[in-house]
C-alpha cells in the first residue's frame, strides 16, 4: 500500500526519492560493517590474554563503546531519509564487507583482524561520498566525515601496536 493511501504524507527534504534511497543503500552498508566491527572488537575485548592483556583490554573496550554509540547515528540516518534500517545478523551478514574472524585469534592477530575491518569500514563510507555529494546531502556527508576521521584514526593506533 502506497504512503498515500495509508495517510502519510510524502516526503519532501530536498533530496528525491531515488537518491535518498541509494544514500540509505549505502549506510546501510555502512551499518553492517560497523556492527561486524563492533562485535568483533567486543569479543576481542572479552578473550584477549597474553602479555598485553591489560592494555588490549581497555583499549578494546574504548573503541567497542564509540562503535556501539555510532551504530545509532547511522541507523537514525538511515530512518531520517525515509528507510528502514537493517537490524538482523542475516541482513549484516548480507551488507558487511568485513567477515566474521573463527576461533580465538592471539592478541596480535586480533590487532591485524582490527586494523583490516577499520580500514573496510573507513572505505564503505567513503565509497557512498559521491551519492551523497550529488544529492547535496550535508548531513549524512557529516556523518561519513565523522565515521571515516574515526577509523582511520583508530586503525592508525592499531597498526602502531604492530610496528617492532
Amino acid at each position: 500500500m502506497s504512503k498515500k493511501k495509508l495517510g502519510l504524507p510524502n516526503m519532501d527534504i530536498g533530496i528525491d526519492a531515488k537518491q535518498r534511497e541509494a544514500i540509505a543503500q549505502g549506510l546501510s552498508a555502512l551499518l553492517a560493517d560497523s556492527y561486524t566491527l563492533y562485535l568483533m572488537t567486543h569479543n576481542f575485548h572479552w578473550n584477549v590474554t597474553g602479555p598485553q592483556f591489560n592494555s588490549l583490554h581497555m583499549m578494546f573496550m574504548g573503541q567497542y563503546t564509540e562503535q556501539w554509540n555510532a551504530l545509532d547515528i547511522i541507523a537514525e540516518r538511515i530512518r531520517a531519509l525515509g528507510f528502514p534500517a537493517p537490524g538482523t545478523y542475516k541482513e549484516y551478514v548480507k551488507l558487511a564487507s568485513i567477515k566474521e574472524v573463527d576461533g580465538v585469534p592471539k592478541a596480535t592477530d586480533m590487532i591485524r583482524h582490527l586494523v583490516a575491518a577499520q580500514e573496510a569500514t573507513a572505505r564503505t563510507a567513503r565509497k557512498l561520498f559521491p551519492v551523497v555529494d550529488a544529492a547535496n546531502d550535508q548531513p549524512t556527508a557529516d556523518v561519513l566525515t565523522q565515521r571515516i576521521d574515526i577509523h582511520e584514526k583508530t586503525a592508525w593506533m592499531l597498526r602502531s601496536l604492530l610496528e617492532e
